[in-house]
């Protein structure tokens, strides 16, 4: 699904965005199930369960756009969800999922999330992974699509040093999330390989993918992230750049020297992932497109927006029907003025007054009517000069 970006447009800061692949059965299940049971709970206000087809149409007033889809794959099912935060915030946000596509052997369901608040996107609110997903591991909804790493574990690298190199250059180049690069300095006790994610802000700890480099692989890392200019200390850990490298993008900057994997908190390496998460994004042409569906053919109305749209239909069609009123009258008035001028034509059949020079044509003439009455017609702004 993801491409190399070449879109300039920067990530809107009132959105969140995510997307991953879920390789169990009947996902769109477990998404319904949680939607219902959240806004049993009142913790969402609605939600809708769209057909894709009932989906694209256009709201009312609104213009028809085309749903956002996979490259290759075809959307399955739509989900639309809103939720308010802070009191008085309201969160929209759709969840589509799409057909498995690839290899036969993968049968895993691709997904894209898109939420958008009133204002600028705050990292305490709820994450709106959790909104749609249950936040159980027993749902295995949370597979990056790149390389199917997980959103809410560890992720050992590879053995393989060109497997390592060629994983983390196409996550940097690819993937939506932030990814970040833990070295252990010893193998880390049970509460040590307890992913450091589970520490970030709600809003954060799903769009991060924390890849675990073992302690013998601590040169082999290095050389893997050359290319991204990027070092990895020992012991430490270190956010990935995208690809190419931001001009705000240090690797002291976003590195850490050491970090305890005894289960404390890591404070330091997580001031810097939510200074990386700060920065400014360019939107992938997908995650662009995902947007602009969003807004344009958002379903999940309130009662006052019903209205307003209700409002705009109305005025729509007064409009149109007043065009229509206008260019039946520019009709009739031609059509009146077509019959006396072949009335006119009949009547002076006998006459003998001489006709008018070759080439002219008289400013009252029948024809002359005829020809003006429909010009008015082809433009209804045009007036007769008595008018």
């Amino acid at each position: 699904m993801p491409k190399t970006r070449t879109s300039l447009t920067p990530v809107p800061a009132t959105t969140w965005l995510g997307q991953g692949r879920h390789p169990g059965a009947e996902p769109e299940v477990d998404v319904r199930r949680n939607l219902i049971a959240l806004k049993s709970a009142g913790v969402i206000d609605d939600f809708l369960d769209l057909d894709p087809a009932e989906a694209a149409r256009p709201v009312i007033g609104g213009p028809h756009e085309e749903p956002v889809t996979a490259p290759g794959a075809l959307a399955r099912r739509l989900f639309e969800a809103r939720w308010r935060v802070d009191g008085d915030v309201v969160v929209r946000a759709r969840l589509t999922t799409y057909e498995p596509g690839g290899r036969r052997d993968d049968q895993a369901v691709s997904w894209v999330l898109v939420a958008e608040a009133d204002r600028a996107w705050r990292l305490d609110w709820p994450s709106p992974a959790t909104m749609f997903w249950p936040d159980s591991e027993r749902v295995p909804w949370d597979r990056e699509p790149v390389a199917g790493l997980r959103l809410r574990a560890t992720n050992p690298l590879p053995a393989d040093d060109k497997e390592i190199r060629t994983l983390l250059k196409e996550c940097a180049r690819q993937s939506w999330y932030i990814h970040l690069v833990v070295h252990e300095a010893m193998t880390p006790d049970a509460h040590g390989q307890r992913p450091l994610t589970a520490f970030l802000p709600p809003s954060l700890r799903h769009r991060v993918v924390e890849h675990r480099a073992s302690p013998e692989q601590f040169q082999i890392v290095n050389y893997a992230v050359k290319d991204l200019r990027v070092v990895v200390p020992r012991g430490g850990a270190v956010v990935l750049p995208t690809s190419p490298p931001g001009p705000e993008y240090d690797t002291e900057r976003f590195g850490v020297r050491s970090v305890f994997l005894d289960g404390s908190q890591p404070t330091e390496l997580l001031a810097k992932i939510i200074e990386f998460a700060g920065l400014p994004r360019e939107l992938s042409p997908e995650a662009e497109q995902a947007v602009t569906s969003r807004r344009r053919t958002w379903h999940l109305l309130t009662m006052e927006e019903e209205l307003a749209h209700a409002r705009a239909l109305v005025a729509h069609y007064a409009e149109a029907l007043d065009a229509m009123t206008k260019s039946r009258d520019l009709y009739r008035e031609a059509a009146e003025l077509a019959r006396a001028a072949m009335a006119e034509s009949g009547d002076s059949r006998g006459a003998t007054a001489p006709g008018p020079a070759p080439g002219t044509r008289p400013e009252g003439s029948a024809t002359g009517r005829i020809t003006k009455a429909f010009a008015r017609i082809k433009d209804p702004g045009k007036r007769r000069p008595n008018e």
